[in-house]
């Protein structure tokens, strides 16, 4: 059973073999491999069959146009129901889809930078490109007419890496009084100032939003393409999937704030995103599944919430919810893309073929064939997956807030006998 896991993973051996060996021992938690792989396999046969297709008789290439095909319909659906009528028009749905997420009032508090200390350190350090591009010869002039969340967005894509670089020191220098709580913003760039900017980031990215996970701001850029094919299920996934991010590192930071070297933390967790926030046997757990996991809503509907995160992070910071759950929110015949992030199975060539809705999703926009098809969010939701279970176990929860308690900077091996 490990070996299915492995080749769905594409994770290298005999370190995931042994890392399950020793979860499974300091877990207490025995053949938990064998019934993860049983419930994706039934979830699979289930998909399929929801799908208008046969588990027995059925082909790799053809399960796959199948999942294209369903995208192309669900994304026709959802622009309709959300007041749009083409599905393809960038420039239509984009106001459309940004008003549907807004309209679900998700929770999107967030401990971010406060845009009056944005503001002061571009003083401190003009960015000179951007200031051109926009027509300004000062700093004050343009943060006074401008939109700061689009500037602080705009900066990636207009000033080059030394830039980068110093400001990175630069900001390294915040202190948590610089932070404040308020909510997450959702802004679409102004075209014409941008669209040149964001040119670069669309070519390589292949779609068109993007966010400031220090600043709370989820950008929607302009692009140059007046027609992108599936834009709705492309960008209302990832809008959902950004508002989660933000509050996923709002509440790392929180928790960080006690730290000496507060400033340095954030920026190294924004350059590099180390993942190293506690270990489970020798293995490097990210924030991101701890909050995952201490968020989820027991069998009395409360999550968890340890003394280890108090005083600073609260038990509504942890709250996460699928992208597909939100999606299906907002359009209920979206409810069988829920719950199916970790499921897939093995296609001739040995590459998944995922029932994850991002990755589908972005296949379909991108026209990607079945031998370029995407599974990159599909393997996040499986390594998460897997932790979560064996985080299940006391020893290896307790494990985990020791750690947390302590520092996640420097965390203790858990020992396995």
């Amino acid at each position: 059973m490990a070996k299915i896991l492995r080749d769905l993973l594409q994770a290298e051996e005999p370190i995931f073999s042994l890392s399950l060996r020793q979860l499974e021992k300091s877990s207490g938690h025995h053949g938990m491999d064998a019934r993860l792989i049983g419930e994706i396999a039934t979830k699979m046969n289930a998909g399929i069959k929801w799908l208008g297709l046969d588990p027995n008789d059925t082909s790799d290439r053809e399960l796959y146009r199948a999942l294209l095909s369903q995208i192309e319909k669900d994304n026709l659906r959802v622009t309709k129901l959300i007041g749009g009528s083409d599905p393809d028009d960038v420039k239509a749905n984009a106001p459309l889809i940004v008003k549907a997420v807004e309209s679900l009032g998700l929770d999107r508090t967030c401990w971010v930078l406060k845009r009056s200390v944005a503001k002061r350190l571009l003083k401190q350090m003009p960015p000179e490109q951007l200031m051109k591009k926009l027509g300004y010869r000062s700093v004050d002039s343009m943060l006074k007419n401008e939109n700061i969340d689009e500037l602080y967005t705009a900066l990636r894509f207009s000033e080059g890496p030394e830039w980068l670089n110093k400001y990175d020191e630069l900001f390294a220098s915040i202190r948590p009084s610089d932070f404040e709580t308020r909510q997450i913003a959702i802004v679409i760039m102004d075209h014409d100032k941008y669209v040149d900017l964001a040119e670069h980031f669309v070519a390589k990215k292949l779609h068109n939003v993007t966010h400031t996970k220090e600043m709370g701001t989820i950008v929607v850029v302009p692009m140059r393409a007046e027609r992108m094919k599936g834009i709705t299920l492309k960008t209302l996934p990832l809008l959902f999937h950004y508002i989660n991010e933000i509050r996923l590192y709002s509440a790392f930071f929180k928790l960080k704030q006690v730290n000496k070297d507060f400033g340095k933390t954030v920026v190294e967790t924004l350059i590099a995103d180390p993942g190293n926030a506690a270990q489970m046997v020798g293995q490097n757990v990210h924030w991101r599944v701890i909050q995952r996991y201490f968020g989820r809503p027991t069998i009395a509907g409360e999550a968890p919430h340890p003394e280890a995160f108090e005083p600073h992070v609260h038990p509504e910071d942890l709250h996460w919810r699928r992208a597909e759950e939100n999606v299906a929110q907002l359009d209920p015949e979206m409810k069988s893309w829920v719950d199916m992030d970790y499921v897939a199975k093995l296609g001739d060539d040995g590459q998944p073929i995922t029932f994850n809705m991002m990755d589908v999703s972005l296949g379909y926009s991108n026209d990607e064939g079945y031998a370029s098809r995407y599974s990159y969010h599909f393997r996040e939701s499986l390594w998460n997956e897997i932790f979560m279970r064996y985080m299940g176990s006391k020893n290896l929860e307790n494990s985990i807030l020791k750690q947390l308690d302590n520092d996640m900077i420097a965390p203790e091996e858990l020992e396995v006998e």
